[in-house]
């Protein structure tokens, strides 16, 4: 059973973590201005893993690749402390085939979108993932 969290999605922020500028520049467009949340950006999973601390996001998406090892890294770094370890995640990936449901559990990510992916629709699937209730704020 799927239940659906009633939120103020406005209130939401959600951290992003690509190294490459032009994808984290329109996922982060998505994400602010048409679900209206707030988003804070990383380069890098260090950068990432210091901005969780320090802003405590309701969720995070991060582009994982499998040559990136560094991926999953902070994935055992942010599991593993105590101040991030209930952070949702949800995977951004051009390859999920090597994403299989024991890599998933291990690291408790809530879910994986696939590159290429509709940007009009990203808010409405990372919303899905999450299991909160999202209504577009352009309509």
């Amino acid at each position: 059973m799927n239940m659906l969290k009633e939120v103020n999605i406005t209130d939401k922020t959600i951290l992003l973590i690509d190294d490459e500028l032009n994808v984290r520049e329109i996922v982060k467009f998505c994400l602010q201005d048409l679900a209206g949340w707030n988003v804070v950006t990383a380069d890098s999973p260090l950068e990432g893993l210091q901005n969780a601390v320090r802003d405590s996001p309701d969720a995070i998406v991060l582009d994982i690749s499998i040559r990136d090892m560094a991926s999953f890294e902070f994935m055992n770094k942010l599991r593993n402390n105590t101040e991030t370890k209930t952070i949702p995640v949800v995977l951004l990936s051009a390859k999920a085939r090597w994403l299989d449901s024991q890599i998933l559990q291990k690291y408790q990510v809530a879910g994986v979108i696939l590159k290429p992916f509709n940007p009009v629709t990203l808010p409405a699937q990372v919303a899905q993932l999450l299991g909160w209730d999202f209504t577009s704020v352009i309509d």
